[in-house]
């Protein structure tokens, strides 16, 4: 594993998308241990585009239309929910001064679900990790489940950084309700933004 492996995907992974943007608002909304949950569920939430570029299944994404269509159609119309779920007062961006009624569970659920409904994810580790896997590995298939590993390693450290950030300024957001208003639409418009640029996304 070299040095040009570790900045590319530090790069990779800081650059906001769906997962960062996803983290800040449940930092901020719901306290350090959410932002934490959300940070791992969109780490798992890798997992099936890595599997998918490794056991070649990102081909079948490549070469049909229809299944890159629905899916990604999928991800676009899940996108849009949270963006009028932002919105909403009662809905994922509701910040309480007691964050522990929040539910772990669905918090790292929608995480997942986040990335799971991306295929370009698929697409850009079957382009991705193979440029780090030597033609005389001995073990290509290890190899690569290590580049993963370390990929998805570094995306949890590095989300689970954005949420403590976010948790950190949450008592001000609490104090000024003009900005949580702000702030809720500031992160509807980025899913609705992010949503928009997988519907135009091609193959």
């Amino acid at each position: 594993m070299g040095l040009e492996f570790l900045i590319t995907s530090f790069i990779i992974v800081v650059s906001p998308g769906t997962g960062v943007v996803y983290t800040l608002a449940t930092g901020l909304s719901r306290g350090v241990w959410a932002s934490v949950a959300a940070a791992f569920g969109c780490t798992i939430g890798i997992v099936p585009h890595m599997a998918a570029a490794i056991g070649g299944l990102a081909a079948i994404l490549h070469t049909s239309a229809l299944a890159f269509h629905t899916f990604k159609y999928l991800g676009v119309a899940y996108l849009l929910y949270m963006a009028w779920n932002a919105l909403r007062e009662n809905g994922s961006l509701k910040i309480d001064a007691d964050s522990g009624q929040s539910s772990m569970a669905g918090i790292t659920l929608k995480a997942i679900l986040i990335n799971i409904l991306n295929p370009k994810l698929s697409f850009f580790f079957l382009a991705f990790l193979p440029q780090f896997v030597s033609a005389n590995e001995p073990h290509p298939l290890l190899r690569m489940l290590w580049l993963s590993s370390v990929f998805m390693l570094m995306t949890f450290v590095v989300f689970v950084l954005y949420g403590l950030f976010a948790a950190s300024v949450r008592n001000q957001v609490i104090a000024r309700p003009r900005i949580l208003t702000w702030l809720r639409r500031s992160f509807a418009g980025a899913f609705v933004v992010l949503g928009m640029k997988l519907a135009l996304a091609d193959r």
